[in-house]
């Protein structure tokens, strides 16, 4: 029986534990999931707890309600955006940074000048280079649905040369850094925000011109404070970021 425990609420340990389960695709799209009255016995919690974990599931998108039959695992959604917190939070949970059915192509893994803005971020001099690896990522209709570019600096190619490889690295890239590295990423912070899409951006994600985009920068950093990767991600404004979070 899956332990409860603190600091979180019980209710957020379970909703945890179930959205891992569909990640990791032991629950997949059409499974049934268990009903509010088997979740509080399997938990020990109460019924109204088990409701508000469906609830919050439902919400999500993760789940879906049919009438006779009970909860089931949905199809994932193309609307959902998911941040540089949810990849990073896959990877801790799943080994694995996209859920299942979503995949990515590799359009770019080189050796660049950075603009300014990464340059400053890596900790790197102006005319330092850096490494650049854009991806497309579609979801399980084969639909593109983001746009991203990661950036390192280019010292750590030598212990990583997969990040120069133009091909997917399925435990995402600052995982495999980690594990070549020892570089440990403990701390992330996500700035979201919307504005036009470039040229680029609209080729890569099949939009018209104008057209508006929802970008995330995500930087992670390791226990002293460095820069272990900058990204960019870029998808079309019409996708939707859930966050949840305990009020005091």
């Amino acid at each position: 029986m899956p332990a409860i425990e603190r600091p979180l609420p019980p209710y957020m340990q379970v909703i945890a534990h179930i959205r891992a389960q569909i990640e990791n695709a032991e629950l997949r799209p059409g499974d049934m999931v268990p009903s509010d009255r088997q979740i509080a016995e399997e938990y020990g919690i109460s019924r109204a707890t088990a409701q508000k974990v469906l609830t919050s599931l439902k919400a999500e998108g993760l789940v879906e309600t049919v009438q006779g039959v009970g909860t089931r695992v949905r199809t994932l959604s193309s609307k959902l955006h998911h941040t540089g917190r949810d990849r990073a939070a896959s990877v801790r949970r799943t080994g694995r940074i996209y859920s299942p059915g979503e995949y990515a192509k590799i359009l770019v893994a080189e050796v660049t000048q950075p603009p300014a803005d990464v340059a400053t971020a890596l900790g790197l001099s102006t005319d330092a280079p850096a490494i650049r690896r854009l991806r497309v990522t579609y979801n399980p209709q084969d639909q593109v649905v983001s746009a991203s570019t990661s950036w390192y600096d280019a010292a750590l190619a030598e212990a990583a040369p997969r990040l120069l490889e133009a091909e997917r690295i399925p435990e995402g890239s600052w995982a495999y850094l980690e594990a070549q590295t020892g570089i440990h990423a403990v701390y992330g912070k996500d700035a979201i925000t919307a504005r036009l899409a470039t040229a680029e951006e609209r080729e890569l994600l099949g939009l018209p011109d104008p057209s508006a985009v929802k970008q995330s920068v995500t930087v992670l950093r390791d226990g002293e404070n460095v820069v272990v990767e900058y990204g960019v991600s870029v998808n079309n404004g019409e996708r939707e970021s859930i966050y949840e979070y305990e009020l005091d």
